[in-house]
């Protein structure tokens, strides 16, 4: 069989033969029909993520086979267990969940991943309080790739309400949306007086942007915000005085913050409720080209609104 290996931390991937995964009690044998180039994939295969370990590595970190014992399609995760670029993956039965015969294989290979990070955020991480019906959701970074997916997302389950923030304001008109805001330079021009009550943040950019927020919210609702990545800084001072003045909860979202358990609870949900999102759009590449394509791409085009890369065996 062949698989997509890194033999050194930061190199393209290269396209070897490698011998099929053993089978043993505790695992089921799945082939590989689609998985996502996710920005998570590519910080392990850089060496940056704290899960990255060991030499070679097979990237990917999740994707959608089939089960070589039955055929039924699933969706699987290799997170904890090896990269899922190959034509042949060995996971744990508990890291495997049915797919829907209404759910694309392509798109769900590219949307699961960021999809996860909204859903997650809006279903594990909101410390048992139900959120209001009609809520309103305020999207920091909805530009990005996992931001237009949490659009999708947080429609799927209830809002009634979804603003969007980023600096692209003609790319933020076309993802209907109730609200945009375009981020200025300095982001303390930014006006988020428009804003009125939110009763949830999911934060994709975090830095500079995410601490004028703070200062400017004017929410007579308990906002609840999420942080979920760091697209302009990894840190904030944060003034005492913010966290006393607001009715303010923050908490983050990602392994961790939920357990892997928590996620094969929400999985099928998820995956039932994808029919109804907006499609994403995808680059398909076979996983031959791995080497060629990880250089073409640059880094982040999946991430910025662009397309997502699937590869396919």
């Amino acid at each position: 069989m062949h698989a997509a290996q890194v033999p050194a931390w930061g190199s393209p991937p290269v396209y070897v033969s490698i011998p099929e995964p053993p089978s043993t009690p505790d695992t089921v044998q799945i082939k590989v029909l689609a998985a996502g180039l996710h920005r998570l994939v590519r910080s392990r295969a850089a060496g940056t993520h704290y899960s990255s370990k060991t030499l070679p590595h097979t990237p990917g970190t999740d994707g959608i086979g089939t089960l070589l014992t039955t055929g039924q399609r699933v969706y699987f995760s290799t997170f904890a267990t090896g990269g899922s670029f190959a034509d042949i993956v060995s996971v744990p039965a508990h890291a495997v969940t049915p797919v829907p015969d209404a759910v694309d294989t392509v798109q769900a290979a590219a949307m699961v991943n960021p999809a996860l990070s909204s859903w997650m955020a809006l279903r594990a991480r909101m410390g048992g309080e139900a959120l209001p019906a009609g809520f309103t959701v305020l999207i920091m970074g909805a530009t990005s790739a996992s931001g237009g997916i949490a659009i999708e997302v947080a429609r799927a389950l209830g809002a009634g309400r979804v603003i969007g923030v980023a600096r692209n304001a003609a790319k933020l008109a076309t993802l209907g949306l109730d609200e945009a805001i375009a981020l200025r330079d300095p982001v303390t021009e930014t006006d988020f007086g428009t804003l009125g009550d939110v009763d949830v943040v999911l934060d994709y950019i975090y830095g500079a942007p995410a601490l004028h927020l703070f200062k400017s919210l004017k929410s007579a609702r308990p906002v609840q915000y999420v942080h979920i990545g760091s697209l302009d800084a990894l840190e904030v001072s944060l003034p005492g005085s913010v966290l006393r003045s607001k009715n303010l909860t923050i908490r983050g979202s990602g392994p961790g913050a939920w357990s892997f358990k928590e996620m094969g609870k929400e999985l099928p949900e998820l995956l039932k409720a994808m029919p109804a999102m907006e499609e994403q759009p995808v680059k398909v590449v076979p996983l031959s080209e791995v080497e060629k394509t990880w250089g073409e791409i640059g880094g982040v085009r999946g991430e910025s609104g662009g397309f997502r890369i699937v590869f396919v065996p």
